[in-house]
Order: C-alpha cells, then sequence, then structure tokens
C-alpha cells in the first residue's frame, strides 16, 4: 500500500532535485544538465548584485508575515466558534458554506475579487451609491495586500478550520462536564480546555505555515498583480517564475529558487526549536 505513495515522492519529489545543478551551470537545453558548462556561483552573486534583491526579500517576508499572524490565528478562531454551535444543522450548514470556496480554482477566486474590486465592480458601485468617489483598488500598490489576504481567507477558512475541528472533536467530553460543575463559563472552557487540548495541532500548523513565510507560490501573484502593483506584488517566486520560464534564464532562475528554498529551510529550523524550548511540541 506505500508503493503508490513511495513512488510519487521519489519521481515528482527527489527525482527533480537533480535539476538543481543548472544553478551552479550555464545551463543550455540542447546540451543538457550533465554537458553544460559548470558557472560556479556566477548566478547567485548576480543575484545579490541585483538592485531589486532588497525589495523582492521584503515584499516576500511581508506577505508571509502578514499571512501568518491575520490568516492562522482567525482559522483557529473559526474552527473554535464553528466547535461551539450546539444546534448541529446550523453547524454542518455552517462548515459546507465556509469550505464551498475550496472547490473553486485559483483563477475563478482571483476573477472574483477582481471583478469585485474593479472600477465598475460591487464594492464602487456601493462606494458611489453612498456618496463616495470610485477607488481603483486594482491599480492602487496599497490595496494590494488587503485583497490578496482577503481572497485568502474566503477561500480557504473553512477547509483550513477542519484540522482543528477534527483535533476539537476528540476533546474529551467529561472535562467539558467537571468544567460546568466548577461553573466555568465556555469562554473559560474555550481558553483552558479547547485551545491547550489541541495545542499540538497548532504548533504542528504553525510549523508548517512558518516554511511558506519565504516560500510563497507565485500562482496568486501572477494572477493579481499589474504594472501598477509591481513594486509592492513582486515576491521572490514570481521573479524567479520571470526570469526563469518567460525570459528563459533558467540557471539564473534556479539559483534564485535554490536560495529562497535554503532560506525557508533556515526559518523552519529555527521556528521548530522555538516551538520546542516553548511549548514542548515540535515537528521532530
Amino acid at each position: 500500500m506505500l508503493v503508490p505513495g513511495l513512488l510519487f515522492y521519489l519521481i515528482f519529489r527527489y527525482g527533480p532535485m537533480f535539476g538543481l545543478a543548472i544553478a551552479f551551470k550555464d545551463y543550455s537545453p540542447f546540451l543538457g544538465v550533465l554537458k553544460s558548462p559548470w558557472a560556479g556561483l556566477k548566478h547567485f552573486e548576480k543575484f545579490f548584485s541585483n538592485a531589486d534583491v532588497w525589495r523582492l526579500t521584503f515584499n516576500t517576508l511581508r506577505l508571509g508575515v502578514l499571512q501568518l499572524v491575520i490568516e492562522f490565528p482567525l482559522t483557529i478562531a473559526f474552527a473554535v466558534i464553528l466547535n461551539e454551535v450546539q444546534n448541529m444543522r446550523c453547524k454542518k450548514a455552517y462548515q459546507t458554506i465556509s469550505y464551498l470556496p475550496s472547490f473553486l480554482s485559483l483563477v475563478i477566486i482571483c476573477s472574483i475579487f477582481k471583478d469585485l474590486f474593479s472600477v465598475d465592480g460591487v464594492i464602487n458601485q456601493m462606494i458611489v451609491q453612498l456618496g463616495g468617489n470610485v477607488i481603483h483598488f486594482n491599480g492602487d500598490p496599497k490595496f494590494y495586500l488587503f485583497i490578496y489576504i482577503l481572497s485568502d481567507l474566503w477561500g480557504g477558512l473553512g477547509s483550513g478550520a477542519i484540522v482543528y475541528l477534527a483535533a476539537l472533536s476528540g476533546v474529551d467530553q467529561n472535562l467539558y462536564e467537571a468544567a460546568k460543575l466548577d461553573g466555568c463559563s465556555r469562554i473559560k472552557m474555550i481558553r483552558y480546555i479547547s485551545i491547550p487540548s489541541i495545542m499540538p495541532t497548532i504548533v504542528t500548523m504553525f510549523l508548517l505555515r512558518v516554511g511558506n513565510i519565504i516560500r510563497i507560490t507565485p500562482d496568486k501573484t501572477l494572477l493579481f498583480y499589474n504594472d501598477l502593483t509591481l513594486e509592492t506584488a513582486d515576491i521572490i517566486g514570481s521573479y524567479v517564475y520571470r526570469v526563469g520560464i518567460t525570459n528563459k534564464s533558467y540557471s539564473f532562475g534556479s539559483a534564485v529558487g535554490l536560495l529562497e528554498s535554503a532560506l525557508a529551510a533556515v526559518i523552519l529550523i529555527a521556528a521548530n526549536k522555538i516551538c520546542e524550548r516553548a511549548t514542548g511540541s515540535s515537528l521532530w
């Protein structure tokens, strides 16, 4: 039963690591990975001498930190609130409605929010009817992060809460009964029973999210950004796509991607050690 899963990771996860060698070569598709000449650290030096390196790093870290400090606690809070709903029909209805956006593709989600915040979209129509002026949300850099995070929440809040709901369902109900006898309110039960009981799950999910602070997939960025928001929206992932795929600088793009992965690994290891000392729970 393990063979299909092992084959998947060997072929599609570990196998492609062989291609990281082109980060240290002047890769040519006609020569292949093995016959392309070695270039040493030339591509890494080129990236660090690039004037955009600090802007890309700052944009990536800013977006990653915002996703962590806003989306992560809100997902936990949503799961806890949903777990407190006593009416099972309402609970299932809320959970189903919140999970529905997960069935939509990223392209559809981005299109919905671009249309909502367009010049003639619903949001601007409401602003005009209330006596305000039209706001060019999609072309204003200061609104880019707001729309990005809002679309993340709408698209992933319900699916992200499933893990915590599963953990909450495993909490011993006798603890709640004993707390009721002692006169605890629901808020105190959440604080002293629910949250501590799922803390190992919270730590695990936190560490998985921390690893993505710097390594953000560029799909949504490529769908959202434009020339007007490029300075704010451009991250390392979108830069790798632009120089590596669009401009066909395969070696340079691989070098930048390798740096991004290495930095993500360092952040994950440091966060794992901090969580182990602070809470006693960790990934390893």
